[in-house]
């Protein structure tokens, strides 16, 4: 049997009256597209496709990173520039917020090895591959089991979230 897909939109510019043209979001489109390969090759139980409809929308604005699932493989990622003016890497980011999408919370652990561990590892860590927990759980979501993520909330990853 097909593993479910779950299509996700390129990263576009959100809409601000000070924002710049559309054009300026595609500095986050090879990352966007080289996480979803990340996932794609480290789980078997879903596949993200670029495409319409998405059922998840990567956006690009001027903030923290931060991602809202409103369900198991839906929801609208920010791509923040804030972090990645501040040194944060941008294909860790990418993995991180879909991790979200798929299921996963935050793990503030400081371990570069933890994906979901975010900006806690800080601006050294560029490590963007799920650790071997990580994938067992997106696999156990999309094998029906109940996430550990809460929906409709927005996660965000900045330091001042860590310290909480």
């Amino acid at each position: 049997m097909a593993s479910p897909r779950t299509h996700f939109s390129r990263p576009s510019e959100l809409s601000a009256p000070a924002a710049p043209s559309r054009a300026s979001a595609a500095e986050f489109r090879t990352a966007v597209d080289q996480a979803a390969q990340i996932w794609n090759s480290s789980v078997s139980n879903v596949r993200l496709v670029a495409g319409t409809p998405a059922d998840f929308v990567v956006l690009a604005d001027y903030g923290w990173p931060r991602t809202q699932p409103v369900t198991l493989g839906r929801g609208t990622i920010w791509m923040g520039r804030q972090a990645t003016a501040e040194g944060h890497n941008p294909l860790r980011i990418a993995t991180h917020e879909i991790g979200h999408i798929l299921g996963l919370p935050d793990r503030r652990t400081g371990l570069c090895t933890d994906l979901m561990s975010g900006a806690s590892a800080g601006t050294s860590c560029t490590n963007p591959y799920p650790n071997a927990t990580e994938k067992a759980q997106v696999e156990r979501n999309f094998a029906g089991f109940a996430p550990a993520i809460r929906f409709g909330e927005i996660y965000v990853d900045s330091p001042e979230a860590a310290l909480r």
